[in-house]
């Protein structure tokens, strides 16, 4: 199941490398980032046989990671992509996602999913 919720994370992350042009907003791709990041942290839970709350927040899903993982400094930061699961989506709320945070949102993203991807399948846990 790991596996499963893995590529729907990469998924995720392809969709979200696509360039901010024309009409796809730069919000809307860092929308599809935090969810990569959402369910690349969500495979490792399940992997590590941890329950975990319904959440889109990436604080509360780090929370659960086990204290044997060594977490780096990179998925913390990553924490900040939670502010893309509503708030981008929806004209109003935050002011519009500049080309420089969508950049940050995407790294951070592709980080979490490939170390998520490397603990998976190198089953150190």
């Amino acid at each position: 199941m790991s596996r499963t919720w893995l590529s729907y994370a990469e998924s995720d992350l392809s969709l979200a490398s696509i360039k901010p042009e024309g009409a796809i907003l730069p919000g809307t791709l860092c929308f599809l980032a935090q969810q990569a990041c959402e369910k690349s942290l969500k495979a490792l839970l399940i992997y590590c046989g941890i329950q975990f709350p319904r959440t889109h927040n990436i604080n509360v899903l780090i929370q659960h990671i086990p204290d044997s993982i060594q977490i780096p400094e990179e998925v913390f930061e990553a924490a900040k992509l939670t502010d893309y699961a509503v708030s981008s989506r929806y004209p109003g709320i935050v002011e519009p996602v500049t080309e420089s945070e969508y950049r940050m949102a995407l790294e951070s993203a592709k980080f979490v999913f490939e170390w998520v991807s490397d603990s998976i399948m190198s089953s150190e846990y």
